[in-house]
């Protein structure tokens, strides 16, 4: 039962016999209910036949009474003393008398025919009110039914008994029970009944292996996007993907989700190799000219450059820096939120650019219906290094002006822009200076151009504040870095 296809099996099957056992048994009860009703039509009509007869004071040797053989008759008076009875008719149960002869008539100045004094006075005795049929009537309610056995010459078989009143012209009320055979009704149910019970199983058993057949074919994908993904564990092979059916259903879905997800970790773990090789690469350089210096010193102290190892040991700080700071946004570090004022870390950050080839400047509202409105949540450090990033490449490629503005976004939020007059990004270039270590080809000098991870550290802080990082073309000729971070409300 661990297979999904087995108890797919076994629910399918479970479901559907209790559904067609409930259906059999609601039809088998509709089929007796219907054709117990006919036969109890047909006594009805048997039973008010005889009662018409008697009704009319057809003496009781004379009645006419059809098929003897499958409807038996029995009439009983208001005492339940049996009257008459039907020729052959040997046992009777279901009619409130089993007796099948007829009783002798009551002594003389008895009240069996019903007469009392009142009748010589003329007065009728019709109890029409409290249900009992007037003199020479038939009673037109509907008769009582009920189910019982009758032995007919020798043979002995159920049936349905309907009961019928009549008053004769002297107000004497007879009963009539008259019966019709069961035997059609008992031999209609138990031919479905076996009939079911014969294809009840069967039936079962091929909704068992329709079903497990359908979930075999529907799973089938799973397996091979299971082997397949086995594989790629086995072998590390990111490039691999796993088959997609070319159904539009969810196990398609699932294949193209899960090559997706393939394709979102292959480019994951490519940037982490390509990373630590570019880590390598810049990290190699400063180590070796700083080595080379301090080797050199050991041996000719007059020669040591103290300055360019001071340098070179700046630049290895800083590279390993951001190299620690890239580590901890991989590893999804997210930035602490406190609410600060954007214009005046802008304000801070440039008062203390003291070293700078040229000065920066601000464009701050102090004044006006953007005053006062640029509050972001966010890490003070983390955005203060995202500034220093952008001002420091901005005064690595301007000419001869470098600015800063902070304003309202509009739909929401704080823009800041960086400007500078130098030569512009090409626009082919605009998402590639993102990337890590990436360099154009005027910044390849590593005393100027840096490592290539600035931008790529402000887009990733920016994108952890829940903001965008763009690059456009100034209107100076120069780039506009514009950052944009959602307001702290």
């Amino acid at each position: 039962m661990r297979s999904v296809r087995a108890r797919a099996a076994l629910g399918a099957t479970v479901v559907v016999a209790l559904a067609l056992t409930a259906a059999g048994l609601a039809v088998l009860l509709v089929l007796r209910a219907n054709l117990t009703d006919q036969a109890g039509l047909q006594a009805e009509v048997v039973a008010r036949e005889v009662a018409g007869q008697l009704a009319l004071d057809v003496p009781y040797d004379r009645l006419e009474m059809r098929d003897e053989e499958d409807h038996p008759v029995q009439v009983t008076d208001e005492d339940g003393r049996v009257v008459a009875v039907s020729k052959d008719l040997r046992a009777i149960s279901g009619t409130g008398t089993d007796r099948v002869t007829p009783d002798p008539p009551p002594a003389a100045g008895g009240s069996a025919d019903g007469d009392d004094d009142d009748d010589d006075n003329g007065t009728d005795n019709d109890d029409s009110g409290s249900g009992t049929p007037g003199r020479g009537e038939v009673d037109s309610d509907e008769p009582h039914f009920g189910n019982g056995t009758a032995t007919v010459d020798g043979d002995t078989a159920d049936y349905r008994f309907a009961s019928v009143r009549a008053t004769t012209s002297t107000g004497v009320t007879l009963t009539v029970h008259a019966g019709a055979p069961l035997a059609a009704e008992q031999e209609a149910v138990g031919t479905v009944r076996g009939a079911m019970l014969i294809g009840l199983p069967a039936l079962l058993l091929v909704v068992a292996g329709v079903t497990w057949l359908v979930t075999r074919r529907a799973l089938r994908p799973v397996e091979g996007i299971r082997r397949e993904m086995a594989a790629i564990t086995a072998s590390e092979d990111l490039s691999r993907r796993v088959p997609e059916p070319g159904s539009r259903d969810e196990i398609a879905r699932l294949a193209r989700t899960t090559n997706e997800t393939l394709t979102a970790l292959e480019a994951s773990v490519e940037r982490q190799r390509r990373f630590v090789a570019d880590a390598s690469h810049e990290l190699r350089s400063p180590i070796a000219s700083l080595r080379t210096q301090l080797e050199v010193g050991a041996a000719h102290p007059e020669l040591l450059d103290v300055p360019g190892a001071v340098a070179d040991t700046v630049r290895l700080q800083a590279l390993a820096a951001d190299l620690l700071l890239l580590a901890r946004l991989d590893a999804g570090e997210r930035p602490g939120r406190t609410a600060l004022d954007l214009g005046a870390l802008v304000r801070e950050e440039v008062s203390q650019r003291t070293g700078d080839r040229i000065a920066v400047t601000v464009s701050v509202p102090d004044s006006g219906p953007d005053a006062g409105r640029f509050e972001v949540a966010g890490s003070r450090g983390q955005l203060a290094r995202v500034l220093g990033n952008l001002l420091d490449n901005a005064e690595r490629h301007a000419r001869s002006a470098v600015t800063v503005s902070v304003r309202a976004a509009e739909g929401g939020g704080v823009a800041v822009a960086v400007t500078d007059d130098g030569a512009g990004v090409p626009p082919e270039e605009r998402e590639r200076i993102f990337e890590r270590f990436v360099r154009l080809d005027d910044a390849r000098a590593r005393d100027d151009g840096g490592a290539g991870l600035g931008l790529a550290i402000a887009r990733d802080v920016a994108a952890r504040h829940g903001g965008r990082l763009t690059v456009e073309a100034a209107r100076e000729g120069g780039a506009r870095f514009v950052l944009w971070l959602p307001g702290a409300g």
